[in-house]
């Protein structure tokens, strides 16, 4: 498959970092502004989705791409238990989410204590998952067709 024209590829190349970029300043600001890990993990697998669509060669080596976001999947979830966890072992009670970092100021980027790191994980979750299901979309109808 040759993919899209090269006019499509070049604005592809030069916006999905942009989007990626917004992606991750919707997930660092979620505890101060609207957003957190969930939409910004949504417009980050959007800059990814876009650039399997605008480049079709990408299309037959996309089963390996997939076993990497698993992991990342995987990771991620496995990083927002072990966090929640170590709240449950601080606090010594049986409260599962507790913050044990210093609050801060309030209005500042660092001062919601575990909230943005729970955000940063969980927007790498939901760029993994939402990837992970395009691309086996994607390898299906693959497959289906043939």
């Amino acid at each position: 498959m040759k993919g899209m024209t090269i006019i499509v590829k070049k604005i592809t190349q030069i916006m999905a970092p942009i989007i990626f970029l917004f992606g991750i300043y919707i997930i660092v600001h979620g505890h101060l502004t609207p957003g957190g890990g969930f939409a910004g993990g949504v417009i980050m697998a959007g800059a990814f989705i876009l650039l399997i669509l605008s480049d079709g060669s990408i299309l037959s080596s996309l089963r390996k791409e997939e076993s990497g976001l698993e992991f990342l999947e995987s990771a991620a979830i496995m990083g927002f238990l072990i966090i929640a966890g170590i709240g449950l072992l601080i606090s010594g009670t049986s409260v599962f989410f507790i913050n044990f970092l210093e609050k801060g100021t309030v209005g500042k980027l660092i001062s919601a204590g575990v909230i943005p790191i729970e955000n940063i994980v969980v927007g790498a979750e939901v760029c993994a998952a939402v990837s992970t299901i395009f691309i086996a979309l994607v390898v299906f109808k693959d497959e289906v067709s043939k």
